[in-house]
């Protein structure tokens, strides 16, 4: 089970989310989420991740081509476009500077759940509120369940990620607000039992 934690502001956040297992982290540029960062505190947060962890750059209202540039320049494994305010248009612009995209959105927007479909890598669905730690209807996924590397987000804790994983059987999982003692402030012992609960389910699931 692939596990991504995300919104991470620190590198004592980094170091204990690839201690416990985490393969990939996010660090977030936004002017809206109470988890955004500005571009140096990116940078310095940036060359603190273990080469073994994948490090994503996660955006949501910053132009798709000047993201790409950014992770790019900042030597991010993989660069997240989160939300509908990105189109096919964005994403072939993002792709023409830095192949390596991920996209991530809702059901509720009635994407097409096909992976690749925008040249991404990887697809992560989301909460329709995306970073409010608000759970889904993951029965929604009994029509509309992606095939291949797909991240199940949205309301995720250590007490429900195995159950999540259980019903909705994704290639990944990723978490955020589910690891916090406050909005943007993460909890490290959440992160530990987190990761170990998220492993535990997907090796199980995977007998």
């Amino acid at each position: 089970m692939f596990v991504k934690v995300c919104g991470l502001a620190t590198t004592a956040d980094i170091d204990v989310a690839a201690a416990a297992g985490a393969d990939a982290i996010g660090l977030v540029i936004s002017g809206t989420s109470v988890r955004g960062l500005a571009r140096d505190q990116v940078a310095r947060l940036a060359a603190h991740v273990p080469s073994e962890v994948l490090s994503v750059l996660v955006v949501n209202d910053t132009p798709a081509a000047e993201a790409a540039e950014i992770a790019r320049e900042l030597g991010f494994g993989a660069l997240q476009l989160h939300g509908t305010a990105y189109g096919e248009q964005d994403f072939a612009e993002a792709f023409d500077v830095f192949p390596r995209l991920w996209r991530a959105t809702s059901l509720k927007d009635r994407p097409d759940t096909r992976i690749g479909a925008y040249r991404e890598d990887v697809l992560l669905l989301d909460s329709p509120d995306a970073g409010s730690g608000t759970r889904w209807d993951l029965s929604l996924l009994d029509t509309a369940r992606p095939e291949g590397t797909w991240l199940l987000a949205g309301g995720l804790t250590p007490d429900n990620v195995a159950e999540a994983i259980g019903q909705a059987r994704p290639w990944g999982v990723d978490v955020s607000s589910g690891v916090e003692s406050a909005p943007g402030v993460k909890d490290h012992d959440l992160i530990r039992a987190f990761v170990a609960a998220a492993k535990t389910a997907g090796a199980r699931h995977a007998r």
